[in-house]
This record gives C-alpha cells, structure tokens and sequence, in this order.
C-alpha cells in the first residue's frame, strides 16, 4: 500500500492574495469567517468547519508573481443545509457581491449560487439535495 494512498481529506488550503488587505475583509467581515489565528501581517487563518483557510502574499515563501488580474486561479465550494443556500445569496447580496450564477437546483442533485471574491476566485455556496 502506497503511503499516498492514506491521505483522507484536505487539511488547510491557502490562498496567495493580490490584495491582502481586500481579502481578509472579504473573508473576515463579509463571509464571516471566524478568525483562527494570525502568524504575521502577511498571513491569517480562518476556520471553516475542520478546515483552516489561509491568506498571505505572493512571493516570500515559493517565490512567484500572481496571476494576471482577472485570471481564475481557483474555486472554493462551501456546503450547508439546503434552505441555507437561498439565505447565504441574500446575505451577500445584501453585502454588497454580485452573484455571478444565481440560485440554482441541478439536476444531479445540488443546489447552488456562485459568486467571487476581490481576487476573482470562483466561491460556490452548495446543498446536497
């Protein structure tokens, strides 16, 4: 057996932001996300679920320039209860983001809104149905 093949979930995931400041108030105050822990003025984490989201900058660690601005670099699908999707859209609505697919129930079975965060990233509200 592979020991690659013991890997059973994913852990943290982190994002390299263009805009630091943008996304932690994108995620901070308007996704509220509770706040895990900040290791520097480059880094925070946020805690979502048994998950840890990440923010830094690009550059210190890997090297590497960010993708050019409006460049899709990533999708983010967080889940809850199925009534949960339509109140999540007006919330941020409410907030002030665009959804850029609306309520939706697909046929293979999730209900979903679609919108971005500051750096362009694709999020995605879901409910299994």
């Amino acid at each position: 057996m592979s020991p690659l093949s013991q890997i059973r979930q994913i852990d943290y995931t982190v994002l390299y932001a263009r805009d630091l400041q943008a996304m932690r108030h994108f995620y901070g105050a308007v996704m509220e996300f509770p706040p895990l822990r900040e290791l520097s003025a480059q880094w925070i984490e946020y805690r979502i679920g048994a998950n840890t989201l990440a923010l830094t900058v690009h550059g210190p660690r890997f090297g590497g320039a960010p993708p050019a601005a409006g460049d899709l670099s990533l999708q983010l699908a967080f889940r809850v209860a199925p009534p949960v999707v339509a109140q999540c859209a007006a919330a941020l609505q409410a907030k002030g983001v665009t959804l850029i697919a609306p309520l939706t129930d697909h046929p293979f079975g999730h209900r979903t809104i679609f919108f971005r965060d500051p750096d362009g990233n694709v999020l995605e509200i879901y409910a299994e149905l």
